[in-house]
Formats: structure tokens, sequence, C-alpha cells
């Protein structure tokens, strides 16, 4: 399965949402890019930004790693990069592809060039950039993060904290509030075909690559015709209780000026249609509804499914 000519796409986001969109996308295009946030704040990469200063490379690892093919190279150069050890000393939870990486800026003094040279030795179809220069932290004005003051609007500092908060996210703001974007992804950008934003932790995965200045306008002049792919469950603590149309709502509120051409959704987990369609209509967007859910996996999308529905949205435009 591929699409006509293999278009330029580029997916933006983080996490495991972002890498089961890669998973998919590298199935129908060979001309794909990810941009992945940069402001992880735990586990390794936390530890390995505070000790080095570097970018966190935990997303961008988990990026590269579902860019791998899936013939025997691939698939074992994957499980490489994703092993995690486990010790009593201070190599504990350490990924050895978040070692590979930062090895590589260590020696390059290059983020860009780092993970291209680690892209190629695994084979990955396609190319991994941060989306700034720089590492960033995430707050969120979060309504009752205590549960002894339910009312009370606090700021919430950190990815982490704010993709485990079990108050109700308000707002979010990146720290600095106007990093330089990654110059390779701001073109990348600007000479795409088609752009995808989503699945992923809605507010610390998604929302901060609308908060980029330079992604942002970037994003509001592209030609590429953009997809929002939604996530099949809410997020316990950042978006719980939140509809499929909240998180177009959140999207919306943050980025205005983006314009949305398909909003792509797993027909199982969307409760209205009528009201996710509406929203999809309000945004000057279409509506596309298929089964995109891993079966026997609750939350997780399936790369084969995602692929066929990638597929439809750009022969139907």
């Amino acid at each position: 399965m591929s699409w006509s000519d293999d278009p330029s796409v580029v997916a933006l986001g983080g996490g495991h949402g972002l890498a089961a969109s890669l998973a998919a996308l590298r199935r129908v295009t060979s001309e794909l890019t990810a941009v992945v946030t940069v402001a992880d704040n735990g586990g390794s990469s936390g530890r390995l930004r505070a000790e080095f200063g570097v970018l966190p490379p935990g997303d961008l690892r988990m990026a590269l790693a579902a860019l791998c093919g899936d013939d025997r190279w691939g698939q074992t150069w994957a499980r490489v990069l994703q092993h995690r050890f486990t010790s009593d000393g201070e190599m504990d939870g350490h990924a050895l592809g978040n070692l590979l990486i930062v090895a590589l800026w260590d020696l390059l003094d290059d983020h860009v060039a780092g993970l291209d040279w680690v892209g190629g030795l695994l084979g990955a179809r396609g190319r991994v950039l941060p989306m700034a220069v720089t590492p960033l932290d995430i707050n969120a004005d979060v309504r009752g993060a205590s549960p002894e003051a339910p009312l009370e609007i606090t700021v919430v500092r950190g990815q982490v904290e704010v993709a485990t908060t079990t108050g109700k996210v308000l707002d979010v703001h990146l720290d600095p509030e106007d990093p330089k974007a990654c110059p390779e992804a701001v073109r990348a950008i600007e000479d795409a075909d088609w752009i995808v934003l989503g699945p992923g932790s809605w507010y610390s995965s998604v929302i901060p690559h609308v908060l980029v200045p330079e992604l942002r306008s970037a994003l509001a002049r592209t030609s590429a015709r953009v997809v929002v792919t939604l996530n099949l469950e809410p997020q316990p603590g950042e978006t719980e209780g939140y509809t499929p149309e909240d998180h177009l709502a959140v999207l919306h509120r943050h980025a205005p000026e983006l314009r949305i051409d398909t909003v792509l959704a797993d027909a199982s987990s969307v409760p209205d249609e009528r009201r996710l369609r509406t929203a999809a209509d309000d945004l000057g967007a279409r509506l596309v509804l298929a089964d995109v859910a891993l079966a026997g996996t609750p939350g997780q999308h399936d790369p084969e499914k995602l692929a066929r529905a990638y597929a439809l949205v750009v022969r139907a435009n």
C-alpha cells in the first residue's frame, strides 16, 4: 500500500502517540519526517537532560524505533534502541537508545546530525527532528491540582507533572515562551504535502508544537493539508472527561489560525458522531471515521489499520 508519488508527510507529536502514527505512515510513504516534542523531564531522558544539558532523547528515540522496518534488521535494532537497563546502580532505567543518541550529540555537537546518524544506522524509513534546538518545559494552569483545594487554580510545572496531574488542565505554556525552532523542522513543514497532528497526550505532546512561534507560523503559511488524528480515549488526569470535540476545541483555542482539512477518529471511540461532525465542520474540516484501534489493547492504535485510514484520507483529496 502506498500513496501515489510518495507525498512529503510531516508528523508532529511525541511519545507513544507519535510512534503509532509513524509506524503507520512509514507503510504508506517514503518521504516522512517526524517533528518531536522536547520537553520530557522524567526518567532516563530527564536524568540525561539534567546531567548533560541536552535535549531529552526519549521521545526522539521512540520515533526512530517506530520508523524501523518490519524485517529482521529493523526489528532487531528497534529492540536494541528501546532496551532499558535494570540494575542496582546508576544505569538503572536508562534506555540504550537514549545513551546512543546523547553519545552522538556529544561527538558531533549537532542534534540534527546525531539523529540522522542514528537513523542511518537503523535504516529508519524517515527522518526525526526535534521541534526546538533547546530543552523546554511545559507549565500548565490547573484547577484542583490539590484535592484539598478543588477550585484553586495553580501552575503545574514539567511535562511529567502536567501529564499526570489529577486536576483539570485549563491552559499550557512553554518555558521559555519563544524557543528557537529547529530550522530543518520549519523547512519540512513549509515544504510538506501533508501534516499529521496527533494522536498523543494532548497538552504535553500535541499542543506544544503550536506554541513554538516559528512552528506555529510555518503551520499557518504552509500549503500542506492538515490531518488531526484524535486519541482513542481521554488520558487520565491530563484530559480526563474530554470528548473528541473537546480535543478539537483545545487545539483551535491554542492555534485558531491553523487550517485543518481532515479530522480522523476511530468510530468506536466517538460517543456522539453528530456533535463531532459539527465540531469538524465548524473548523472547515471533514470527519473521517475508521476502525483504527488495536484489538484487545485499549487506547492503542493499530499501525496497519491506521495506515489504511491515512491512505484513504489522501485518496479522497
